[in-house]
């Protein structure tokens, strides 16, 4: 089955589904996806961002989803929906080659039934679940039907694209490494690791303390070796100063 993909990746587009406030410590986070574009004319897109309803009334979509307890929807426009996302960055929607979904909490999943027909791939442990964790204990989507690809491991999902199986902050989380021509290697933590300083907060909240704590131990080691640039989940301090489509890391 593996690898997925047939070329190298030649270039990556960090998308921007939107800025939220966390309650706890008044944190501005973005809400971020990728797509990834080879050298095999092939476009991967790695989740998805909130639902379409938070563009259309996010104060109501919050309450109806218990997420106003955790933090608010400073700003999510029909501009920071999926499909919008990736057309900024230059490429058609309908032409998404795969999706890879790193978990299934609710600003990750939202456009999940969005590009039918394409595969997915998703952690085994996470599709286990009877819907998608969504939010709060919710459960509130349904599964798509379509073809996935379940890891219940590491895994190369193409030449130069590499899946981790990083369970901590969900059961079945993913984090990616990818190797570009110009910029190198690129660690995409997701929420594996929001920011560097939960390293030292000792991953508070996580579904699996432990398991987080080996795992942001572990992508540490592999960005190390692989001599990488690190884009953390919802880091606020490197939000601002990521390059975002239209703009590409090559």
């Amino acid at each position: 089955m593996f690898p997925l993909l047939n070329g190298r990746p030649l270039r990556m587009a960090v998308l921007d589904y939107g800025l939220f406030q966390v309650h706890a410590n008044g944190r501005i986070i973005g809400i971020c996806g990728y797509l990834i574009q080879t050298d095999a004319d092939e476009t991967v897109l790695i989740d998805t961002g909130f639902p379409a309803k938070y563009a259309d009334d996010a104060e109501t979509a919050s309450i109806e989803d218990d997420l106003t307890g955790f933090g608010r929807v400073l700003s999510i426009t029909s501009d920071n929906l999926a499909p919008d996302q990736v057309a900024l960055a230059g490429a058609d929607p309908a032409a998404i080659t795969l999706m890879v979904q790193s978990h299934t909490h609710i600003d990750h999943i939202g456009f999940l039934h969005g590009f039918p027909g394409v595969p997915l791939v998703i952690a085994a442990a996470e599709r286990a679940l009877p819907r998608p964790l969504y939010w709060a204990g919710k459960q509130a989507m349904e599964w798509p039907e379509r073809d996935c690809i379940e890891l219940s491991g590491d895994a190369e999902i193409g030449p130069g694209l590499h899946a981790y199986l990083v369970p901590g902050h969900t059961p079945g989380q993913l984090a990616f490494l990818v190797d570009l021509p110009k910029t190198g290697a690129v660690l995409l933590t997701s929420d594996a690791i929001s920011r560097p300083a939960e390293i030292d907060e000792g991953f508070e909240g996580a579904w699996d303390t432990a398991c987080a704590i080996e795992s942001g131990a572990r992508l540490m080691r592999i960005a190390e070796e692989a001599k990488a640039m690190v884009i953390y989940g919802h880091c606020p301090v490197q939000w601002p100063g990521l390059k975002k489509a239209p703009e590409w890391y090559d």
